[in-house]
């Protein structure tokens, strides 16, 4: 009972911050039948060499999309 309480909390606003920011991404990937691993890690790849101006591209359901789209052509 003790572990299950302790769970509900993080160390501090920051890591909540954080917490919530990943749990958001992966709910969306499953919204989105995407696996979190894969968009996570081409994210994280990707993500320094990214503008401010292309980050939208990076939303889930736009990254499915830009996967897909060549696949569709073949």
């Amino acid at each position: 009972m003790h572990n299950r309480k302790n769970s509900l909390f993080v160390g501090n606003p920051r890591g909540g911050r954080t917490a919530a920011i990943l749990a958001s991404l992966t709910s969306s990937c499953r919204r989105h039948q995407i696996d979190p691993q894969l968009y996570l890690t081409q994210l994280l790849i990707n993500l320094p060499s990214t503008t401010i101006s292309q980050l939208h591209a990076w939303l889930p359901d736009q990254w499915k999309q830009r996967l897909i789209e060549p696949l569709k052509n073949i």
